[in-house]
């Protein structure tokens, strides 16, 4: 069986499962997507439409390296952020003896003290007093003492990258990489609100109690809706053809093409992003995750493998050493979010399906 057909019958079988009703994959190198395929449905109803290579996901914390990071990376070349400067220069509420050695760079590996996770959106609304909160939470545990994965250091990010850019942090992004081709005809730009006209093209993620809605095009993390959408941990929409455009950009940025460097970084900062956190028990680097063989990109990328996924239920691995990147892209917490564990054994399956016995 063919490292296509293997894939294939792991995102069934997670179909099947009732993990995902349907989810859209693509594989490829720096010069090109080599396999795309969607399989299953948008939702459980029995009416409801395929998914297809054009679908749109709520892509969650994937935002985090293809936004916040992009952005992050985009400034420090333009000699705008040092990631070396205390988070208190940028944002004015992060005050406190505890934190004031904290610095941008904490924040993108995931080291800052703050915890993973705070129910902002509760008593604030809007991105400036979401933001404001988050600056004021209590810390967990000393800045780069140990690692916590969290979702309020990247909205505190997110105003980081906006003090220092001077703009929005959807308006920064869109300057990098809202011109660019989303790949086969099937992509959409990666954006954050996305358009009325997405809609009906667009896979629903859970019915929120708060809202009293099913989301649809709608981001599915509350703190990043009390923001209106966007915010450095959450928010960004698109399919699998437009992530996987992303993905060949950065490898061709890392592999030197000037035009690739151009559009997104050069391959010395991308490098300098990838070098890994020397936090105690940190499996990061900035704003990226780095192959461990218990991660979710299986066991048999190289070293130099780095990724993220979202909570939603999607993924990016890129691995410059065997010229390769995968995005799976499903929609797992509808109509309700079930425990992850089902998610993560699928999707480490699906890398390994994908490089077993030569690849793709």
């Amino acid at each position: 069986m063919s490292a296509k057909h293997r894939a294939v019958d792991v995102i069934r079988g997670g179909v099947s499962a009732g993990v995902f009703p349907g989810a859209c994959a693509e594989a490829g190198t720096a010069a090109a997507a080599r396999w795309r395929q969607a399989v299953g449905s948008l939702s459980y109803e029995p009416d409801s439409p395929p998914v297809t290579a054009s679908t749109v996901y709520d892509l969650a914390s994937l935002t985090k390296p293809i936004a916040a990071t992009t952005v992050a990376m985009r400034l420090v070349e333009e000699g705008r952020l040092d990631l070396a400067s205390p988070v208190a220069v940028h944002a004015h509420r992060w005050r406190g003896a505890d934190r004031a050695r904290a610095t941008v760079q904490d924040l993108l590996e995931h080291a800052s003290g703050l915890p993973a996770w705070a129910a902002l959106w509760k008593a604030h609304a809007g991105r400036e007093a979401v933001a404001t909160a988050a600056s004021g939470v209590a810390l967990e545990y000393l800045p780069r003492s140990r690692s916590v994965y969290s979702d309020v250091g990247f909205i505190v990010l997110g105003a980081v990258l906006e003090h220092a850019g001077q703009a929005t942090l959807d308006d920064q992004f869109d300057r990098v990489c809202g011109h660019w081709p989303a790949g086969g005809g099937e992509g959409l730009p990666l954006r954050f609100t996305p358009p009325p006209g997405w809609r009906g093209r667009t896979a629903p993620t859970r019915f929120s109690d708060a809202r009293e809605r099913l989301l649809v095009a709608e981001v599915d993390d509350d703190n990043a809706w009390a923001m209106g959408g966007v915010a450095g941990h959450a928010g960004l929409f698109g399919t699998a053809a437009s992530v996987g455009a992303f993905a060949r950009v950065v490898l061709r940025a890392l592999g030197g093409d000037r035009k690739a460097e151009r559009q997104l970084a050069a391959s010395a900062t991308i490098r300098r992003f990838l070098v890994p956190s020397t936090v105690p028990g940190s499996s990061r680097a900035l704003g990226w995750d780095l192959m461990r063989p218990t991660s979710s990109c299986g066991a048999l990328m190289s070293a130099s493998a780095f990724g993220h996924t979202g909570f939603t239920g999607t993924s990016l691995w890129i691995d410059p050493a065997r010229d390769f990147y995968a995005v799976l892209l499903s929609n797992r917490v509808h109509p309700v979010a079930e425990p992850n564990e089902p998610m993560q054994a699928i999707r480490r399956a699906f890398h390994d399906a994908l490089l077993e016995r030569g690849g793709i």
